[in-house]
């Protein structure tokens, strides 16, 4: 053949893996759009012990067809505090053996005529899709076609190489040493290489059958790019953790152990492992006399069952030592020194790899719940303001009252910001509604905000007028703070549980006691000033902090109503 045949071979090839890659995307996009929050309930419940953690994370994984889906999810999870670091692990080893599932997939492309199943998938899957009820299953009906044409189209490009036939293909892979263990480990870095800069381990299981498929890749060295591949695929979530928390930086970094330790006991015992996997199959690799059709039948499932054995035998052996391997973790990342709280920054939404839609929402939601966090703190400090009377304790409190009232006004445009690139990304409808909720919800928060930082204003009129608050003031304006701490405290626990758990008339009763004591205070300040109890200038800075602190319960209700979907 000559340059230009191999050129548009090779063109075909970069354009099955590009489709392979987006029906994967599709199909696990689909598939949790389908499930919802679903997922995360089970992925946060079902993680009683080690083994249930483990099932789980294979479950999910089999599910979405994404290691790296269930990965990023768990350590999220854990960068938000709803798993312990060994939950985390366990989640992480069942997720590897759900990877699997992939190359068994992918072996079945290899041994199957699947136009049978892909052009009626994509018949059925344009009809679904424009019924809005069964659109993710069109979609993930796409998905799963665009996946199995990819596998037709990979099949019939390695058929057009014709490289069992290539002289120059034969002697090229020939000449490795296949006895060697340093060859060995050079493929396993290849592997691995790839793996990091395509960010697809199913793309590289993909190449690595073709090659074996047609016979001129041994399968040893097709073994050692899956082993490769094994690490590679860890990058993604370990680019995922790098702006999280200390815990979910060591999740990510237990991923990579986890792998980093199964390809070491592999290569120690490198040849009689993959001897026994090969003779599982039926497959001699020492003495193969089987012909170019047998081979590519039997070489896809070769590489399918090492990738299975790989990970069930390790999961098997490490499942046992996960208090040991969160220690490892622990030495090898530290706890950062306790950064000052009032410095601004996100807690659970970070840069770098985007997640799926429905996993973003969720870390949205959980900086939300930190969001209203430090604004319940800086009411906190609003009242302890009213009570400071030393002049430079007064400065530095309202200095840092001040400070909560940038950072509250940064948190809203960021986690703004963050939802916004959310809601550009192919949403179900009850993920839209929420987006439209959290929005609401941060606008609110940040009133919140404004307002304590009135009161604070407020009082410091007051102490720069040289006036005072009688005792009686002193004593309603802690009432109505009280009824206002009550407030945020239980929009904090609107917040953080499910909408089941949560009685919501809890919060409109406060918001009422809040309007009747306001509408008391007030008659009561007109009569105390026209009996010259106080002066003028005192009563109205004594109703502005009464007043606002009526506005604020009323933010506090509109927060609520986002969150528990409630339209007016």
């Amino acid at each position: 053949m000559s340059t230009s045949d191999y050129s548009i071979i090779f063109m075909k090839i970069m354009g099955s893996l590009a489709l392979l890659i987006y029906g994967m995307k599709v199909m696990s996009e689909a598939l949790q759009k389908m499930a919802g929050s679903q997922l995360r309930h089970i992925l946060g419940a079902m993680t009683t012990n080690r083994f249930t953690g483990m099932l789980t994370g294979t479950f999910i994984t089999c599910a979405v067809q994404s290691s790296s889906a269930t990965t990023v999810m768990t350590v999220s999870f854990v960068n938000a505090g709803l798993l312990t670091l060994a939950q985390a692990i366990s989640i992480i080893m069942g997720a590897n053996i759900g990877t699997t599932l992939t190359a068994w997939i992918m072996s079945l492309g290899f041994n199957v005529d699947l136009t049978l199943v892909v052009f009626p998938a994509f018949f059925i899957g344009i009809i679904l899709i424009y019924n809005k009820k069964r659109r993710y299953i069109g979609d993930f009906l796409f998905g799963i076609a665009f996946l199995f044409f990819a596998l037709v189209l990979l099949s019939s490009g390695g058929k057009d190489l014709d490289l069992e036939h290539n002289p120059d293909a034969i002697k090229f892979f020939s000449s490795f040493d296949t006895s060697s263990h340093l060859t060995i480990l050079v493929f396993l870095l290849i592997g691995t290489v790839i793996t990091c800069i395509v960010q697809s381990s199913a793309a590289v299981m993909a190449i690595t059958i073709l090659l074996c498929s047609t016979g001129v890749l041994p399968i040893y060295l097709g073994i050692a790019l899956v082993m490769g591949e094994n690490i590679g695929t860890t990058a993604t979530v370990n680019l995922a953790a790098l702006g999280a928390n200390t815990q979910a930086r060591r999740a990510a970094f237990a991923h990579l152990l986890f792998n980093v330790f199964g390809v070491f006991w592999v290569m120690c015992l490198f040849y009689p492992f993959v001897n026994f996997v090969c003779g599982l199959v039926g497959y001699d690799p020492v003495n193969d006399n089987s012909s170019p059709a047998e081979r590519a039948a039997t070489l896809p499932i070769v590489l399918a069952m090492f990738h299975t054995c790989f990970n069930v035998c390790n999961t098997a052996l490490l499942i046992w030592f996960i208090p040991q391997m969160e220690r490892v973790v622990c030495w090898f990342i530290k706890s950062k020194a306790n950064k000052d709280e009032d410095e601004f920054r996100l807690r659970f939404i970070h840069s770098g790899i985007m997640k799926t839609p429905e996993l973003s929402v969720f870390e949205a939601s959980k900086e939300i719940h930190s969001y209203a966090e430090r604004t319940h703190r800086m009411f906190g400090m609003v009242r302890d303001l009213l009570t400071t009377k030393d002049d430079d304790a007064f400065e530095k409190l309202y200095e840092r009252i001040e400070k909560y009232e940038g950072i509250s006004d940064n948190m809203e445009v960021e986690i703004a910001k963050y939802l916004d690139q959310v809601s550009n990304a192919h949403l179900s409808d009850d993920t839209k509604e929420k987006v439209r909720d959290m929005l609401r919800e941060i606008t609110e928060i940040e009133s919140i905000g404004d307002s304590c930082f009135n009161i604070a204003r407020t009082i410091s009129r007051l102490r720069s007028s040289k006036e005072e608050f009688t005792e009686s003031q002193y004593d309603n304006i802690k009432q109505m703070f009280e009824l206002t701490d009550d407030a945020l405290s239980q929009m904090s626990l609107v917040l953080i549980k499910h909408k089941r758990e949560v009685d919501v008339n809890r919060t409109f009763a406060i918001e009422s006691d809040i309007n009747n004591y306001r509408a008391l205070l007030r008659t009561q300040n007109i009569n105390d000033i026209n009996e010259h109890k106080y002066s003028y200038t005192a009563g109205t800075l004594y109703m502005d902090i009464i007043q606002e602190c009526e506005k604020l319960g009323d933010y506090i209700v509109n927060v609520v109503e986002a969150r528990m979907c409630i339209r007016k």
